[in-house]
């Protein structure tokens, strides 16, 4: 039986893939030390960010899809941060169960307060890159996300 053979855009792409996973891992590595002072983890940072990018009050599942993550993995770090007073519930006039997530003001300080860390630590980490380069980079890994998720619908 022969083997198929990646075309050359499939291979680029691959390495490509591969290094986006060891960056994800260092890059969720680098946001937990970043925020840890502040008692967050990247993934409570992450769902503070869809909260206050979202344009209105969302439940667990809108932030999740927005997210590009498992409703109960984002509902259990929304419960925690319920837990510590960052997060609380509103009722949801469209969905009795599915309550909306707001920000408190403990919260809105807490992703304030990440956001001032974040600053100079990307603007570190940005150094010596080409702006072009990064815009270039964005719009082939939104791209990519936009393939995905149409196939990912397609299939739903």
């Amino acid at each position: 039986m022969r083997k198929s053979q990646r075309t050359p855009a499939g291979d680029a792409l691959t390495n490509l893939l591969l290094d986006l996973f060891r960056l994800n891992s260092l890059l969720l590595t680098a946001g937990d030390r970043l925020v840890a002072p502040l008692g967050l983890t990247s993934a409570r940072w992450q769902i503070l960010g869809a909260i206050v990018q979202a344009e209105r009050p969302q439940p667990v599942a809108w932030l999740a899809r927005d997210l590009g993550g498992n409703r109960q993995n984002v509902q259990r770090i929304v419960n925690d941060l319920h837990a510590e007073g960052l997060v609380a519930f509103e009722a949801n006039p469209h969905h009795r169960r599915a309550q909306l997530v707001v920000l408190t003001d403990k919260g809105r300080r807490a992703f304030d307060a990440a956001m001032a860390l974040q600053i100079p630590w990307v603007n570190s980490l940005s150094e010596r890159l080409a702006v072009k380069d990064l815009q270039t980079i964005h719009r082939v890994v939104a791209a990519l996300r936009t393939k995905l998720e149409s196939e990912a619908e397609a299939q739903t």
